[in-house]
């Protein structure tokens, strides 16, 4: 692989890094629940004094720290990148809740429109990530390192990924805010539908590598 490849698929990777965090903030301010990635860490920012993607952050290196657990020997070198890219994918989602402060939809309706429009750009962030094939995010690779260990499939243990987040922030709810928050409706609707739109968007990839490659060979 070439620098200026190499070079072109950071850019597409950090691109759709950017555009799932800002997938992620528009599915929370939609007010029906927060994914089930992000809806732990959420409920934990409505109780402390801290922000959103500061808890993100957090529960990256969480992961990180367990995929060298699982690993020992086997975690490669390159997986450290995952720290500061975990950072720049914590900020932008800090970037993003500021930039739609204004977005409050009232409406049902409204709210749904806005919960759609976060699971698609969710998705299309997933696929460009997908796409660069340069490094997987803390979440995909703490499931990787559990795969490789286990044998067991990546899409049922991401399943048992998504379910106990889902768990831990109902409960991490009820324990700090009284209450059910965070988790709702929004939740189980991103988790089918940033995988459809994700998949969608994956149909594309042959074009988009092709284009890739076309644009790093002029």
């Amino acid at each position: 692989m070439s620098k200026r490849e190499l070079t072109a698929r950071y850019g597409l990777f950090l691109a759709g890094l950017y555009i799932m965090a800002s997938g992620i903030a528009l599915t929370i301010k939609a007010g029906l629940g927060a994914s089930s990635i992000s809806c732990w860490p959420y409920v934990l920012s409505l109780k402390y004094p801290v922000s959103l993607g500061t808890f993100v952050f957090g529960l990256n290196v969480i992961l990180i720290i367990g995929q060298m657990a699982i690993l020992k020997h086997d975690f490669k070198k390159i997986q450290y990148l995952q720290i500061p890219i975990s950072f720049l994918f914590s900020a932008f989602i800090d970037l993003s809740m500021l930039l739609f402060v204004s977005v409050v939809p009232e409406s049902y309706p409204a709210r749904c429109v806005v919960l759609l429009a976060g699971c698609l750009l969710t998705g299309l962030g997933i696929s460009m990530e997908v796409t660069a094939n340069v490094v997987m995010l803390s979440a995909e690779a703490f499931i990787q390192a559990v795969v490789i260990k286990s044998g067991k499939e990546f899409g049922y243990l991401k399943i048992c990924f998504d379910v106990s987040c889902t768990l831990l922030a109902a409960v991490s709810s009820l324990l700090l805010l009284g209450g059910i928050s965070g988790v709702r409706e929004g939740t189980v609707a991103a988790a089918i539908f940033v995988g459809l739109f994700a998949r969608f968007f994956l149909h594309m990839t042959p074009r988009l590598r092709k284009r890739l490659v076309r644009a790093v060979s002029r």
